[in-house]
């Protein structure tokens, strides 16, 4: 690649800010803008100074003129969108969760198959708090990891005096969502564990549905293993009062030689409590993308692997959703 990476971007809602900084950042170009809704296509355009704004994807396809396209559209768009991509020899970065099943996830890979390249936006690992764990992890402060134990914790879904919750009101799409918790926001949290501790597999769970009116699930427990009897455990709620309306992380690394814990914003080795360090993380909050959306210019540069590449996320589609076949929920096979 000599010349900056040509980038569309289909899907212009509230995250779609951040995918477009990034690419920025990245140093890509951004010619086309696409969402079925023009009205907000036209505003993310005209913010960026993007010339070519469509409400079809097909439509932006057949005119061409771009190596990449950003799937940052909900999740039903996600296959469709990709599928055009892979049949016009464009590389694709697409929004986690890739589809709402992992048959369909399954079909959709195969489908592309190596036609283009393919990495899945999950950008919880490339979160500074998080890569400040990884990265103590990498200088061996703890020896072997051990076991491992994550929790967020948020007051999203809390009741609001004359107006519907917090989380509601900024993504309406939870009143239709029959899975959420674990779907929407927790299969980051399994994504970490994946990361930090290996394979995993869920042992059990449990479900449980706090908030009013809302048909997924806003709490949960999850209990994981590994190779050679690890265990690790992941648990959530939504609905916490006191918390903050957007969630916040816990995260405890038990390794042979130290322990590091990961409370909000402060990462510490136990008993060196006084020696933490502290990520601004509303100050820092574009950076997971920037380098997401950096990590990919970067592996279709020098032909290397992503790191959330789709077979990558495809094993963390698959222990999201076994979380809820271990609570009897069908959702394909």
């Amino acid at each position: 690649m000599t010349e900056a990476l040509k980038v569309a971007v289909v899907g212009c809602g509230l995250i779609s800010l951040y995918h477009l900084r990034a690419w920025q950042s990245a140093g890509a170009e951004i010619v086309a803008v696409c969402d079925t809704d023009r009205t907000k296509a036209e505003a993310r355009a005209a913010e960026f100074s993007v010339s070519r704004v469509y409400a079809d994807a097909g439509e932006m396809f057949a005119d061409g003129g771009f190596d990449a396209v950003d799937i940052a559209a909900s999740v039903g768009a996600h296959a469709p969108v990709a599928r055009l991509a892979a049949d016009h020899g464009v590389h694709l970065m697409c929004q986690k969760p890739l589809t709402e099943t992992v048959a369909e996830a399954e079909a959709l890979i195969a489908y592309v198959g190596d036609r283009v390249r393919f990495m899945v936006h999950e950008n919880y690992r490339f979160r500074p708090h998080y890569m400040t764990v990884r990265r103590w992890i990498a200088e061996d402060r703890i020896g072997q990891v051990r076991h491992a134990s994550i929790a967020c914790r948020g007051s999203g879904l809390c009741p609001r005096e004359g107006t519907v919750p917090f989380l509601v009101e900024r993504q309406p799409y939870l009143t239709g969502f029959k899975r959420n918790l674990v779907f929407e926001t927790m299969i980051h949290h399994l994504d970490v564990l994946r990361c930090l501790c290996g394979p995993l597999k869920v042992v059990s769970a449990r479900l449980n549905r706090l908030a009013e009116g809302l048909p997924g699930e806003d709490t949960a427990a999850i209990l994981l293993e590994g190779e050679d009897g690890f265990i690790a455990t992941a648990d959530g709620c939504l609905v916490a009062p006191g918390y903050p309306p957007l969630h916040g992380d816990r995260l405890e690394v038990i390794g042979t030689r130290g322990t590091i814990v990961m409370e909000l914003n402060r990462i510490f080795l136990v008993g060196e409590e006084d020696k933490a360090e502290e990520v601004d993380l509303l100050g820092r909050y574009q950076e997971c993308f920037d380098l997401a959306m950096k990590a990919f210019v970067a592996g279709l540069r020098d032909k290397t692997p992503f790191e959330t590449d789709r077979l990558d996320n495809l094993e963390t589609l698959r222990l999201m959703e076994s979380v809820y076949r271990a609570v009897g929920v069908e959702v394909g096979s």
